[in-house]
């Protein structure tokens, strides 16, 4: 121990150290003292008055008494236990004599533990004890120093206890530079005795008898012995190490020192022997893992080092931890495979309803596997709208192949790390979540779900998403390195499924590596079958409810599904169910029913008031109003653009949260018209004497995509023209400036909210006439589709006007040959049907609506 510390051994409440530091005089700032203060037991340790104390607080007595006293003043007692391990001290447990201290600062820490900053003003007497429960108070007196006069004799002798306190500070090993600084620039005898005697290694009594010591000269001889007596050992100790170090061959100090470690590790219980036995058994676990050649000699190396490490030191448990992660790693372990493709159809029928496409791409693999088992693991990933089943999808995936199942959420990820992991290089560090993942699992061929892949962020700690480039590549994943492991890891078996709600977001070369399955919204009629056939059972078991005790009509369901739900999947179907499930479950457990047929009055009566009125389609027709089509991540809706004129000088306003591109294409769209004016029977003089709104409804959405093309150009066109747009004619594409039509995105989820909102015809671009096949039947047998090459096309299906002078062929000013003619109206009649995406627009918010 050392003979002179800055750091005593205890505290109070507590046994960790605590700094000390010295602070000045200031008798105009310094608080008042109370006649009666809350008293703080102190354990361990003495407190001097001119220093300043960290305490860390603990006992509920002691934080009772803090919160109480706080708010009116920061002065408190502190008094020294004289017996240190009591927990619950009596008045006649503590030292009368203490000091009053101030509370400088307080922080909350946690399980319980405040730690207060105090400095000590003055000693204190205890007078008597006028409340010992919950807490102490008591009634106390301010004790004066007595100072002697100032002579010649009296200045040596505090010259000659700073110069020994120098020496013994030259002697102790481990003390701070600014002690001899802070010792030097102390002029006050009485502040320097008591921050001599408060540093000294002295028992908790020898200090109290100098803090009730109140004569100055009697307390600075007191120190001087003390410091005396501890410099003489000090020198006595140099002297000794000095003679062995002479002594001591260099081999012997290392043998000498060995013996040191040997016997402060068996006094721990950390000995040696001990440290072989887990070196033993780490080796038996990895010989159990086999790992490669190349992985075991770098573990190997290792464990060599564990042998030179003090088990106490914090680089033994980082040594430990990455040898534990390495034998914990399936190296070897693979799941076998169901290659049943029957049994896997079952499954994944069983637990979704429709997704034949994806259910088709997975039979496909099954198939493969079956025919080529070394063939690697297929990166998927499903796009679509929220509540669709995309991550459920992952878990039924893994249950028909008979394969373990993993998730990570991406979405937020910021940190390199998550993927890659940490560098072995401080503590705390861990694999990436991937390493992790399969060490949960136990296998080296799960199905790992990687989910919100669009939603991974990059900042100054790393790009996630270039990080995943490696991962999700067949080619290069077999030699995965992980920063944690330093060694590479097969992950060619692993079949990675990746979700997004909209492909924009994720980068080009990571979009490259995957296979992308939409999994688009469902219809009415696909929603009603999910609903019956899955949600209404799940519900029912989750509320405790009997087939026979809850029977639900169609009819009612459809009632959710149209007035209280808007969404392409079924997460808010499912709970506006289980709401329903419940209210009724509360009704049969009340013993007021035994059995309810859910109707759509039923439905009413718990869920409330409608809380959708699906828009619908125009009621009549009108000049400059056009149906459009929008595709959100969430789904497809209807849009009513609306434009209008009046007296001005040709300027144009667009209202509606419009965005950049959704602007350029009304401008484009306006240019057109005005460029055919003579054909559409538009005076011209019109574009100059007259200003024009554009708006598109639901202003607070941010709307934004080329789609709307030539839905704008049919409102300025009907505008200008005077000729009414039919209201039962929707219509999405992009314009040029030639009146070519070009393609969309999203054609089911446009033609699905066509179908709900009623409209009867939908007009598309020409090269989305590929898509139609996949569209459902119930939708095609709704909707009448028309392809479309150019703008004279989509007026002379949407505009109510004579359709004399069309020029299916685009160029303004001619005529359409008789024969063209008839061959534009077959295929005008033709009624037609599909889906697929060949390219998705970017929108400004997640929110937003892509036209």
């Amino acid at each position: 121990m050392n003979s002179f510390s800055l750091l005593p051994e205890d505290s109070a409440d507590s046994s960790s150290p605590q700094i000390i530091a010295v602070t000045k005089k200031d008798s105009e700032n310094r608080p008042v003292i109370p006649e009666s203060l809350s008293v703080l037991p102190v354990r361990g340790m003495v407190i001097f008055p001119g220093t300043v104390v960290p305490l860390s607080v603990r006992r509920p007595s002691s934080l009772k008494m803090l919160d109480e006293t706080l708010p009116k003043t920061k002065v408190i007692g502190l008094f020294t236990q004289k017996k240190e391990e009591e927990t619950a001290p009596k008045p006649e447990d503590l030292y009368h004599v203490g000091v009053a201290g101030n509370v400088l600062k307080l922080i909350r820490q946690a399980d319980d533990v405040v730690l207060i900053l105090v400095q000590a003003l003055q000693r204190i007497r205890i007078k008597s004890f006028i409340q010992a429960e919950p807490y102490f108070r008591a009634e106390v007196q301010p004790l004066q120093s007595i100072h002697p006069p100032e002579d010649k004799q009296w200045t040596a002798r505090v010259n000659n206890l700073k110069e020994s306190a120098a020496k013994l500070l030259d002697l102790t090993p481990d003390v701070p530079e600014q002690a001899r600084a802070l010792l030097l620039n102390i002029s006050d005898p009485g502040q320097l005795a008591d921050f001599l005697a408060g540093n000294l290694n002295l028992d908790v009594s020898q200090k109290q008898e100098l803090l009730e010591e109140l004569d100055v000269a009697k307390r600075v001889s007191a120190v001087q012995q003390r410091i005396s007596s501890q410099l003489e050992i000090a020198r006595l100790q140099q002297k000794l190490q000095q003679d062995v170090a002479s002594t001591i061959s260099d081999a012997q100090k290392r043998a000498y020192l060995r013996e040191q470690i040997k016997a402060i590790q068996k006094e721990l219980g950390e000995d040696e022997q001990g440290t072989e036995q887990q070196i033993d058994e780490l080796r038996k676990r990895l010989t159990e893992a086999k790992p490669p050649e190349n992985v075991m000699q770098q573990v190997e190396k290792e464990l060599k080092r564990l042998r030179y490490i003090p088990p106490a030191s914090p680089e033994y448990s980082v040594i430990v931890s990455y040898a534990e992660t390495i034998a914990d790693l399936p190296w070897n372990k693979l799941s076998e495979d169901n290659l049943d493709l029957n049994q896997a159809q079952k499954v994944l029928d069983r637990d979704h309803y429709d997704l034949e496409k994806v259910k088709r791409r997975l039979i496909e693999y099954l198939a493969v596997r079956k025919l080529n088992p070394e063939g690697r693991g297929p990166i998927l990933c499903f796009l679509g709208p929220p509540g669709v089943g995309k991550t459920s999808l992952g878990q039924s995936i893994a249950d028909s192949l008979g394969r373990k199942f993993a998730r990570i959420s991406l979405g937020g990820m910021r940190d390199e790390a998550e993927i890659r992991g940490h560098r072995r290089t401080y503590i705390g560090s861990m694999p990436g979540r991937l390493i992790q993942e399969l060490r949960r699992v136990g296998t080296r061929n799960p199905v790992i779900m990687l989910d919100e892949i669009d939603k991974l962020g990059t900042d100054f700690r790393g790009d996630p998403a270039s990080a995943l480039l490696e991962v999700l590549d067949p080619r290069q994943n077999h030699t995965f390195t992980d920063h944690y492991l330093d060694v590479p890891f097969d992950l060619s078996q692993v079949i990675f499924i990746a979700t997004a709600n909209y492909i924009d977001p994720v980068p080009a070369p990571l979009r490259d590596r995957m296979e992308v399955i939409d999994i688009p919204g469902y219809t009415e009629h696909q929603k009603l079958e999910i609903a019956r056939n899955y949600i209404v059972r799940r519900q029912l078991h989750e509320n405790g409810l009997k087939g026979s005790q809850c029977k639900w009509q169609p009819t009612a369901i459809l009632k959710i599904i149209n007035d209280y739900t808007h969404e392409a999947g079924v997460r808010d179907l499912e709970r506006q169910i289980g709401a329903v499930c419940r209210a009724i479950a509360a009704q049969i457990a009340k013993g007021e029913k035994e059995q309810v047929v859910v109707t759509p009055e039923i439905v009413s009566e718990h869920l409330g008031p409608v809380r959708f009125i699906r828009e619908t389609r125009l009621k009549t027709n009108k000049p400059g109003v056009v149906t459009g089509l929008a595709y959100t991540p969430f789904g497809g809706e209807i849009l009513h653009i609306e434009a209008t004129k009046y007296e001005g000088k040709g300027v144009v306003n667009l209202t509606g949260q419009i965005g950049n591109v959704m602007k350029e294409s009304v401008y484009a769209a306006l240019s057109l018209v005005r460029s055919r004016a003579k054909d559409l029977g538009i005076n011209s003089e019109d574009f100059q004497n007259s200003d024009i709104h554009v708006h598109v409804p639901a202003g607070a959405i941010p709307k934004d995509g080329p789609s709307a093309g030539i839905a704008m150009f049919t409102a300025l066109a009907s505008l200008y023209s005077n000729s009414p747009v039919r209201s039962d004619v929707a219509m999405t594409g992009e314009v040029t400036l030639r009146g070519l039509v070009l393609p969309i995105g999203g054609l089911k989820e446009k033609s699905l909210a066509a179908a709900r909102a009623g409209i009867k015809e939908v007009i598309i671009p020409k090269l989305n006439e590929k898509d139609l096949p996949d569209i459902p039947d119930e939708v095609k047998r709704k909707i009448k589709f028309h392809p479309v090459e150019n703008v004279d096309e989509v007026l002379a299906i949407a505009l109510q006007r004579k359709r004399s002078n069309v020029d299916v062929n685009g160029e303004p000013g001619q005529k359409t040959h008789p024969a063209k003619k008839n061959e534009h109206k077959q295929s005008r009649e033709k009624s037609l049907s599909g889906y697929s995406s060949p390219r998705r627009f970017a929108h400004k918010a997640a929110g937003s609506k892509s036209r």
